[in-house]
C-alpha cells in the first residue's frame, strides 16, 4: 500500500522562509508544524493545509506526494 509523504521542507526552502514565520502565517503552533514538516503526524486539517498553501503561495500537490 502507497503513503501519503508530506514534502513541506522542500517548499520551505524554495520560499526561504522559516519555521517560526510559517507558524505565525499559519497560525498554528512551531511544534505542531514541525510535527508535519517532519511527517510525524497522520493526519492535517484541510483548514490547516490550505493556510500553509496560501502563506506559501503553492497548490496542494505542491507539499504532497503519493508514494508507492
Amino acid at each position: 500500500m502507497g503513503k501519503i509523504v508530506l514534502r513541506l521542507d522542500r517548499m520551505m526552502v524554495e520560499r526561504k522562509m522559516s519555521l517560526n514565520e510559517l507558524a505565525e502565517r499559519v497560525g498554528i503552533s512551531n511544534v505542531n508544524l514541525s510535527k508535519i514538516k517532519n511527517n510525524k503526524v497522520t493526519a492535517v486539517r484541510f483548514s490547516t493545509l490550505a493556510a500553509i498553501c496560501e502563506a506559501l503561495e503553492c497548490n496542494v500537490g505542491d507539499i504532497l506526494e503519493y508514494q508507492t
